[in-house]
């Protein structure tokens, strides 16, 4: 059975860019905003969440927030999406609880690497 992805992200683009960059080797879900992606945490449980951190009506900081006081999906591993590169993003979405950060554009072998290390921490390597 493959893992489940869910992507939060406004932008189509990015959406679809990262559903294409992924839906190979993962079961991808992508919403639009954080109101829906909220909606449909209540019955679903990802492997791993990506989400962009600007967004209308919740951004990422809210939504990363929410993720965390559930109990499902307190210890459900999450990277933002940022546009922004600045140290003080990164922190502060490291103190809310999030495992990764990358910023728009990004690469996709980085990308890649991040998903894998999300998915499949290095504990559990069969190598080396």
């Amino acid at each position: 059975m493959k893992k489940k992805i869910l992507v939060v992200d406004d932008e189509i683009s990015i959406c679809m860019l990262l559903q294409n960059f992924l839906s190979q080797d993962y079961e991808v879900v992508t919403l639009y905003n954080a109101m829906e992606a909220m909606a449909w945490l209540e019955e679903n449980l990802p492997d791993l969440i990506i989400s962009d951190i600007q967004m209308p009506e919740m951004d990422g900081y809210d939504f990363l927030t929410k993720v965390r006081q559930k109990g499902f999906t307190k210890h459900t591993p999450v990277v933002m999406l940022s546009g922004r590169a600045e140290s003080k993003e990164r922190i502060k979405c490291y103190r809310l609880g999030a495992q990764d950060y990358l910023t728009k554009p990004f690469n996709p072998e980085e990308l890649e690497e991040l998903v894998k290390k999300n998915l499949h921490p290095i504990h559990y390597a069969i190598e080396w």
